[in-house]
């Protein structure tokens, strides 16, 4: 975001105890280094969301990576109130969501916000358009606007001819599409992913994944997405929170996290990672010079794409900024450093 720029998600401080009692008290107790077990033995209660504070730029994807029981499906239902936080503050675009009236509120999730989940939730005895159009159809346009709308939607998805069919005639990863359609029908400035493909076979949800890439480049909205998938957190995200125990343990650009992580248990997850595919060639660039007719790399690609050419010729490769100025060299040597330390 830049200097001034309101970002398009801003929370602050939240927590989220369960259970009834003084749930003051247990925060207070969480704020003075009580554990989860601590807590929970002496009051009774949970906490499942514990002081998170991050802000999303508009049109940015914020991956929340974290495993079972980590807050992160109570943290993105506290985003969109559909589970009211314990304390904290939460802004979207500057307006204030914990003020917002119940009326306010309906307006906000049948435009402003949609969400996507694990399970599609679609209508089995809607068609596939009529199923795309609810959103549409609870906002009381009219049915021509609204199946045109839905026919659009059905056509950026990649589902062309199936709007008459049924559901259950469909496959689980167009399902899904369905499910991205109806949230995008709407038109929506905010898209809340809760794991929505991790019900999938591999090959379907690696798809899935694919497509939400290709329509975020074209649609550009701002999405904060669910995962226990580390992998899935990397292809998909322009920076990854990894959530344990209801707090983050770190906040980064995928390239960030995996050439520094800040926690041992940020870094159990990375010494599984390729870096080859996952770092720039920025990070392996060093100082030198190549010579006047050096092959040329652009710093922000992937080290994996230079390696069939540091094999094929064992000379220096210039590295180029976005201006197309030399900024340094990368050489066997610098790329071999970077893999070393992945076997480690």
């Amino acid at each position: 975001m830049g200097a001034g720029d309101t970002p398009a998600i801003d929370l602050r401080h939240i927590w989220k105890v369960f259970g009834s009692g003084d749930s003051a008290r247990t925060v207070e107790l969480a704020k003075g280094g009580s554990s989860r077990a601590e807590i929970l033995q002496q009051t009774q209660q949970t906490v499942a969301v514990r002081d998170v504070s991050f802000g999303v730029a508009q049109g940015e994807t914020f991956v929340v990576m974290g495993l079972s029981g980590s807050g992160k499906s109570t943290l993105i239902r506290c985003l969109s109130r559909l589970i009211e936080p314990t304390q904290g503050e939460i802004s979207l675009g500057g307006d204030d969501l914990l003020a917002m009236d119940e009326d306010q509120l309906r307006q906000l999730r049948r435009g402003r916000i949609s969400m996507v989940f694990q399970h599609f939730g679609l209508f089995p005895h809607r068609k596939v358009i009529d199923n795309i159009a609810y959103g549409l159809e609870v906002q009381k346009i009219d049915r021509s606007t609204r199946l045109a709308r839905a026919t659009e939607i059905l056509h950026t998805v990649g589902l062309d001819g199936w709007g008459d069919h049924y559901p259950q005639q469909l496959s689980g990863g167009m399902q899904q599409r369905v499910g991205l359609a109806r949230a995008l029908a709407v038109d929506p400035q905010i898209l809340l992913f809760d794991e929505p493909f991790s019900a999938l076979d591999p090959l379907i949800r690696k798809e899935m994944q694919d497509e939400l890439i290709r329509l975020q480049k074209t649609m550009q909205r701002t999405i904060v997405f669910i995962t226990h998938d580390f992998a899935e957190a990397l292809r998909l995200g322009d920076r990854i929170a990894i959530m344990k125990d209801g707090s983050f343990d770190q906040i980064g650009t995928p390239e960030e996290i995996v050439s520094a992580p800040a926690t041992p248990y940020v870094r159990e997850f990375v010494n599984d990672v390729p870096r080859a595919k996952v770092l720039s060639v920025r990070s392996v660039t060093v100082a030198g010079q190549a010579t006047a007719k050096s092959r040329t790399v652009g710093a922000s690609a992937k080290i994996e794409t230079i390696i069939p050419m540091l094999l094929e010729h064992d000379e220096p490769i210039t590295v180029l900024d976005t201006n197309n100025q030399a900024i340094g060299i990368v050489n066997r040597a610098s790329v071999a450093n970077i893999l070393q330390a992945e076997q480690k």
